[in-house]
C-alpha cells in the first residue's frame, strides 16, 4: 500500500524543518532533539493521578512514573518500557501514550526509566526492566494494583525489552505475567530482513539509525544473545499471550512479524496487526496520526481483555 497521507505529511514537515537524522548527531544532541520532538505531540490527556516514584534496582534507584486512572483498587497493572533505541527517551518522551493507555485500558501504568546506553551498555537496560517488573509484582498492593493481573509492554527498543523480560520471567520462575504488548519490537540485531532493505531510508527510522543504536547499546557484545535478540531464543513455549503491532514502512516490520509467528508456532496465543501505510513511531504519535489513535485503542482493548 502507499504511504499513509498523514504519515507523508509528517515526514515532509520533518524534512522542511531541516533536522538532521538522529544517528548523525552526538548522543546529547540526539537526546535534546527527541525531547524537542515531543512538543509536536501536544499535552497528554488528564489522568486521575500521576506520581513519580523510585524503584530499587541492581545498580541503584530506577526512576518510574505511575499513572492511575479512575477506578477502584486494586487495578490491573501495565509495566511499560519506552522506545528510543536503548539510547534516547525516558519518562517524558512517552508520557502521552502512557496516559492514553491508562485511561483507555482502565489499568495503572508504571513507566520505567531504565539506564541508557552508551553510558550503561547491554545488559543494563534488561537488568533494570526485569528488576522493576519483579518489584512491581511483589509490591503491587502498595501501588493499589493486583499482582495477579500484570502485563508488560513497550515500543521499539521497549518492545525488545518486553520480549526479553517475558522470557526471563518464564525462565527464572517469575514474576507471573498475564500479557505482553509488543509494538514494532526490535527482535534480532541482524539487519537482514526484506523490510530492512525496502525501508532502509526515508521513513523516519533508518537502517543506519539501527546500526547506530545497536552499536551504542551492544558495543562488542554478542548480537545473538537472546537478551539482545529475543527472536534467537530456541524455545518460546510458555510465554504470556501477546499483541504484536507492526508498521508497513518500518525496517523492524519483518522481525516483529517473525517473532509473532514463532510465538504462534510455540502455542502462545498471539494477535498480529500490521498497520499499512504507517512508519516506525506511529504508536506514540497518536495525537498526530489517526492510525496511531487506532493502534493505542487496539492495545488498550487487548489489555482490558487480558487483565479483566
Amino acid at each position: 500500500m502507499p504511504l499513509d497521507p498523514q504519515a507523508r505529511m509528517l515526514l515532509d514537515q520533518m524534512q522542511a524543518m531541516g533536522s538532521p537524522p538522529l544517528h548523525t548527531l552526538p548522543v546529547p544532541e540526539a537526546r535534546q532533539m527527541m525531547e524537542s520532538m515531543k512538543a509536536l505531540l501536544g499535552a497528554g490527556e488528564p489522568v486521575h493521578r500521576v506520581e513519580d516514584r523510585a524503584i530499587p534496582g541492581p545498580a541503584g534507584s530506577i526512576p518510574a512514573r505511575l499513572y492511575r486512572p479512575e477506578g477502584r483498587s486494586p487495578l490491573p497493572l501495565l509495566v511499560y518500557f519506552h522506545g528510543g533505541g536503548w539510547v534516547l527517551g525516558g519518562l517524558e518522551s512517552h508520557d502521552n501514550v502512557c496516559r492514553s493507555l491508562a485511561n483507555q485500558a482502565g489499568c495503572a501504568v508504571l513507566a520505567i526509566d531504565y539506564r541508557l546506553a552508551p553510558e550503561h551498555r547491554f545488559p543494563a537496560a534488561v537488568d533494570d526492566c526485569y528488576a522493576a517488573t519483579a518489584w512491581a509484582v511483589a509490591n503491587a498492593a502498595t501501588l493499589g494494583c493486583d499482582p495477579k493481573r500484570v502485563a508488560v509492554g513497550g515500543d521499539s527498543a521497549g518492545g525488545n525489552l518486553t520480549a526479553v523480560v517475558s522470557q526471563l520471567a518464564r525462565d527464572r520462575g517469575g514474576p507471573a505475567l498475564r500479557f505482553q504488548l509488543l509494538v514494532y519490537p526490535a527482535t534480532d540485531a541482524a539487519y537482514d530482513t526484506a523490510s530492512y532493505r525496502e525501508n532502509a531510508t526515508g521513513y523516519f527510522l533508518e537502517v543506519d539509525g539501527m546500526r547506530w543504536f545497536y552499536g551504542l547499546y551492544l558495543g562488542d557484545g554478542d548480537r545473538s544473545d537472546p537478551r539482545a535478540s529475543p527472536l534467537r531464543t530456541r524455545d518460546l513455549r510458555g510465554l504470556p499471550p501477546a499483541l504484536v503491532i507492526t508498521a508497513e514502512f518500518d525496517p523492524l516490520r519483518d522481525e516483529g512479524e517473525a517473532y509473532a509467528a514463532r510465538l504462534r508456532e510455540a502455542g502462545v496465543p498471539v494477535t498480529l496487526h500490521r498497520y499499512n501505510g504507517m512508519i516506525h513511531g506511529f504508536f506514540s504519535m497518536d495525537s498526530l496520526l489517526d492510525q496511531g489513535k487506532q493502534s493505542v485503542a487496539e492495545a488498550a482493548a487487548a489489555l482490558r481483555t487480558a487483565l479483566r
